[in-house]
């Protein structure tokens, strides 16, 4: 009976509603056919800090990156530090209709090559070895193909015929094995604490077979992997990481060369299939007054329409067509072509929706208060729940408890830090090699979903908040702060403006560091890579007592007050005169901010502003030229701030010294600086600035052209919401001093893409009040739960090699799309605050 059924789910492969045309290789050198894109090293590993799973072998089925990292690789389910292999060649053949890959891992001496080839409907991966494997990688090297688990789970799968399902949770059998059987990592990195048993855990398979089946049950997903000369194995990778993904692997076999694997994928197509289109819109809504525009994405297959529809829904619940119009054709972008639908004529208050042939939008406000709470889930939740060295409750929940209090130590010299850290041959500071450095475990902000404070991030976080109160002295309290106490509970006020307490805990770290270390830290970090990746609790990545020498592994000294376990946290102390000029920059305006709230802490900041400024100047002048140079833009910066800050002329006239040169390299980069001197210039000194926001405009013209959203979009491994803030809080800010320049219009262009009007999907990128639909999970430090923190932001919409975005709004652990920051979001708190203040 099960082999008839087997039988059956074969012949289903080849009825109308499962299709396939034969692949074929592209102008862009990956294999396509209408709904499935087979990527051949388009992206390569890179090892450490990305965590590989944007690489190597790429599937996108039917609009969505389902599978990746094919390659040779050294572990059943690599984990983000596992060795990855150098792709040192890549070669495409059109001829064979094949691409040939050298990939290579140093460590081992040894080599492989992948050759993926055109065969009707699939693609055939097959493993050439020139030297039999290396014996400390027999029984450990191997073929990966890894499959996204939210796109699998639920789902069916036939191994040889067996029937079986995709595991939501992860559940299954592990070994352990000698540490010295486990193949290097990263850098000799350890991502696991084997508490003292020598031994590592070993997934062990699921299913075993030569012909695999992935989804019969949903033809989207569908994909059929055969193996005439090795058996497959399924391996659930969740099992070391809850960033694992599903894993079909084959052994390489020992002592051969020439051919040794061949595989045949085979994804199915589903016949006449089109991406549906996305209709981009504000979720959020717009006040009436505002240009209203929706981008729509299409599928190039996709006819356009020529007309979309407005409907509002009436208190009756009953919906009514209100607008029709034209359809504008924008043009390709990358993988897509674009239209336009402009309703900007709609103003009357209410519920609505956008029809588009037989799509439908979910609903949006049109109201003059829309805009009024986009910032509120931000400062209420999100940024409190960040602050380091504090108890953090929310009603009946504890978002953490108070973290490291066994404080910081010295990092050693020339230590080589997971996190692109690192100590360099000496500490820099009065401190011995693991000496406890007193007094740096209070204030500061965690950096993201990681526990670590970032110095570089937290200037920044600073300068975002004195910004945010010096210009709209925004008197919001909602959150109770008690640093004696080390005690913080949301919703709850006390009496005092919320961004005047995250300014002085802020501020508390960064003086600290100044003052204790005599500059600023890079970073104060984990010292082991197997607390970096925790996730829980912050108050449990440590045990919260200092580490001891004379304990023995994980033993607790009998008074209850230290302990043998190597967990302390670290400071990364190695000077650098880049970071002191920012810090000098962030104190001096701190400093103003804190008067008459805490004078204590005020004076403290001046006082370390004006050293920092004169020993990072004189250590930067030591430096080589383009060093120099870079310098000077932030030197403009701090002096503007220090002449705000004490109205001596000398900080005002260097200012103006280094800051036309820097506006004449980069008007991008220096121009929020020069607009925020204007209310503490002359009149003068306005219409020397007005020449470079004319330029600044036809940067803006000129993104028009380049993307149908008309703003800045960062095709690095980052997507780009730290430039499309910027930019957005720059146009708020030209437009408030130069309105005959720039329109204010142009600063809706960065709220509409942010709340829903932007590639691949239409949901807000930020958790905010009001967003019908914003992303349902973020990459937080709760990213584990499938879940997200209120008022959080995403970097927005990653662009993959070599013309696909994605944001995967099921899966939270790809950082660069999904992962909010202290940094990203405080840079939104500032542009919410200045965009709310541009409309009013």
């Amino acid at each position: 009976m099960k082999k008839k059924l087997f039988v059956s789910l074969m012949l289903l492969l080849t009825s109308s509603s499962i299709w396939c045309q034969d692949l074929k290789l592209n102008d862009l050198e990956y294999f396509e056919t209408q709904g499935v894109n087979v990527l051949v090293y388009n992206n390569l590993f890179t090892g450490g800090f990305n965590d590989e799973k944007n690489a190597g072998i790429e599937l996108i089925h039917h609009g969505v990156r389902t599978a990746q990292g094919g390659a040779v690789r050294l572990s059943n389910t690599p984990e983000q530090w596992d060795l990855v292999p150098e792709i040192p060649s890549r070669k495409v053949d059109r001829a064979s209709k094949s691409i040939e890959t050298t990939l290579r891992y140093k460590d081992y001496d040894f080599d492989s090559r992948v050759v993926v080839t055109a065969k009707g409907k699939g693609v055939e991966i097959s493993v050439y070895l020139d030297k039999p494997i290396p014996k400390a990688l027999e029984g450990s090297a191997g073929f990966n193909l890894e499959f996204l688990p939210s796109q699998y789970w639920g789902k069916a799968y036939l191994m040889d015929g067996r029937y079986n399902r995709f595991p939501r949770y992860v559940v299954g059998n592990t070994v352990t094995k000698p540490n010295s059987e486990k193949p290097k990592q990263f850098k000799g990195y350890k991502t696991s604490d084997d508490r003292g048993t020598d031994k590592f855990i070993d997934p062990l398979p699921l299913e075993t077979g030569r012909t695999f089946l992935l989804a019969p049950d949903e033809p989207s997903r569908l994909i059929k992997i055969t193996s005439q000369d090795t058996d497959l194995m399924l391996y659930d990778g969740r099992m070391l990481a809850q960033n694992g993904w599903f894993v079909v692997r084959s052994i390489l076999p020992t002592g051969k060369t020439g051919k040794v694997l061949t595989w045949t994928v085979e994804p199915n197509a589903i016949k006449d299939w089109t991406r549906e289109p996305n209709i981009g819109f504000s979720q959020v809504g717009y006040i009436p007054s505002q240009e209203k525009v929706s981008v729509i994405e299409l599928d190039k297959k996709d006819k356009p329409l020529a007309k979309a529809s407005l409907y509002k829904i009436g208190n009756d619940g009953n919906a009514t067509e209100v607008f029709n119009g034209k359809i504008v054709p924008w043009g390709n972008y990358f993988k897509y072509h674009y239209v336009k639908f402009d309703f900007s004529s709609v103003k009357d208050p209410g519920i609505y929706y956008i029809q588009y042939g037989n799509f439908k939008t979910n609903n949006f406000l049109i109201q003059n208060n829309v805009y009024d709470k986009i910032t509120d889930a931000t400062s209420d939740i999100w940024i409190p729940i960040h602050m380091n060295h504090m108890y953090v409750n929310e009603a009946y929940r504890v978002w953490h408890g108070e973290p490291f209090k066994e404080g910081y130590r010295q990092a050693p010299p020339n230590t080589d830090h997971f996190d692109l850290h690192g100590q360099g041959p000496t500490t820099d500071t009065k401190f011995k090699p693991l000496e406890l450095i007193p007094g740096l475990n209070v204030g500061g902000f965690f950096d993201a979903g990681d526990f670590d404070i970032e110095t570089n991030a937290n200037i920044s976080v600073v300068q975002n908040f004195v910004q945010t109160w010096e210009y709209f002295k925004p008197l919001r309290d909602q959150t109770f702060v008690d640093q004696n106490q080390r005690y913080v509970d949301l919703h709850r006020p006390d009496g005092k403006p919320d961004v005047l307490q995250f300014i002085e805990h802020g501020t508390l770290n960064l003086v600290a560091q100044a003052e204790i270390i005599g500059h600023m830290a890079q970073t104060l970090s984990n010292s082991v890579l197997d607390n970096y990746h925790h996730l829980g609790d912050a108050a449990s990545l440590t045990d919260g007592l200092p580490y001891n020498p004379n304990l023995g592994p994980y033993e607790k000294a009998s008074d209850g007050k230290s302990s043998g376990v190597k967990d302390d946290m670290w400071a990364f102390t190695s000077r650098n005169p880049g970071l002191d000029l920012s810090a000098a920059t962030m104190f001096a305006a701190a400093s103003r901010a804190l008067k008459g709230y805490n004078d204590d802490l005020s004076a403290r900041a001046l006082q370390q502003s004006k050293r920092l400024l004169k020993e990072s100047t004189e250590l930067l002048a030591r430096q080589p030229q383009d060093t120099l140079r870079r310098g000077r833009s932030f030197n403009a910066a701090t002096n503007l701030q220090l002449y705000i800050s004490t109205g001596e002329e000398q900080y005002k006239n260097k200012f103006q010294e280094l800051l036309w040169p820097a506006l004449d390299r980069n008007v991008n980069f220096g121009l929020l600086t020069a607009l925020d001197a204007i209310p503490h210039m002359d009149a003068a000194y306005k219409e020397k600035l007005r020449p470079y926001v004319v330029k600044f405009k036809e940067y803006i013209d000129k993104l028009e052209q380049e993307n149908p959203y008309g703003v800045p979009i960062g095709l690095g491994n980052w997507a780009g919401g730290g430039i499309m803030l910027n930019f957005g809080t720059t146009v708020c800010f030209a437009s408030k001093h130069f309105p005959e320049v720039i329109d204010a219009r142009h600063a809706y262009k960065t709220s509409n893409y942010l709340f829903g009007c932007h590639p691949y999907h239409n949901y807000s990128l930020v958790a905010t009040v009001g967003a019908t639909r914003p992303k349902a999970v973020f990459y937080g430090n709760n990213r584990a739960d499938f879940s997200f923190i209120p008022g959080n932001v995403a970097p927005g919409i990653l662009f993959r090699k070599p013309d696909h975005f994605e944001n995967f709004d099921d899966w939270p652990f790809l950082w660069g799309q999904n992962e909010g920051t202290i940094g990203g979001n405080t840079s939104y708190l500032i542009f919410g605050s200045a965009f709310k203040n541009l409309i009013k």
